[in-house]
């Protein structure tokens, strides 16, 4: 598949909370929010079908940034101890090099200013990329490029990479960052019900929900200062990370909406954003 250049309507830009594997093939609210977001990219929806996706995984983690690069990505399996159904289950959406090679040469590493790094053969497309993009468009006929979270670098370098990324939307190019709001394994309690949470779990989910809808997506950056409430929401925070390249990709004269904004098992926030 070649890249065109030519420029249709804007895209907006999306921050999808994933939590668990199942939720691509269990029926419950939030595959289902991300079913209905998807039938609003049509000829007559809200915006056009994209031409590609880039998708910016929390389970994809480099030391350098890093874009998929080869023209038929695998689907990766990369969890384990669930049913076989869900390792049944595969994407075979196209990459599209071309475009892996143009966006590597527009797209700078922000601490070097070297181009992102081509992954042509290692990688793939992981559950953080096809978990949310099956439920949305389950005929995987839209070409996806992966880009890598660098564990390594700042949060400032995250949001400022999604600046670089503000250009492609108005090529037709979608944006999905896939992560989670609040994201701790280690105190999950799978008896907890969607509208139930830790006071820390809804807290910070909170604290983010305000940042965006005050126009101040850069302040996300700055999640430390919450001290432990931050500590306890994000033990590591891989999950966080895309959420920041999202707000990045985000413009001044955008509207951002929320949905599925719950929680799983207590410790995990679902909250998604629409940045349009």
């Amino acid at each position: 598949m070649t890249a065109s250049f030519a420029a249709p309507s804007r895209q907006p830009v999306l921050f999808l909370g994933h939590g668990s594997p199942m939720n691509v093939i269990e029926d419950n609210e939030f595959r289902q929010g991300w079913v209905k977001l998807g039938q609003q990219f049509s000829d007559d929806g809200r915006w056009p079908r994209p031409r590609l996706i880039v998708c910016i995984s929390a389970h994809w983690m480099t030391r350098g940034f890093r874009l998929t690069a080869m023209a038929q990505p695998r689907t990766i399996h990369d969890f384990g101890g669930f049913p076989q159904s869900l390792f049944e289950q595969q994407y075979p959406a196209l990459g599209d090099p071309v475009w892996a090679a143009r966006i590597a040469q527009a797209v700078r590493q922000p601490a070097s200013g070297d181009p992102l790094m081509l992954d042509d053969h290692e990688w793939g497309l992981d559950h953080g990329s096809w978990g949310v993009l099956k439920p949305m468009f389950p005929e995987a006929d839209i070409p996806v490029i992966q880009l890598s979270v660098d564990m390594s670098r700042p949060t400032t370098e995250h949001f400022a990479l999604g600046r670089q990324l503000v250009s492609l939307r108005d090529e037709g190019v979608l944006i999905v960052a896939s992560g989670n709001t609040v994201h701790n394994l280690r105190v999950m309690q799978w008896s907890a019900f969607p509208d139930q949470a830790f006071e820390w779990t809804a807290e910070f989910d909170q604290w983010v929900a305000a940042q965006i809808s005050a126009g101040k997506p850069q302040a996300l950056c700055d999640y430390a200062l919450l001290g432990e409430t931050a500590r306890l929401a994000h033990p590591s925070h891989e999950h966080y990370l895309p959420l920041l390249v999202a707000a990045g990709a985000s413009r001044e004269d955008d509207t951002p909406s929320y949905f599925n904004d719950r929680f799983q098992a207590g410790s995990v926030a679902m909250r998604s954003v629409v940045w349009a």
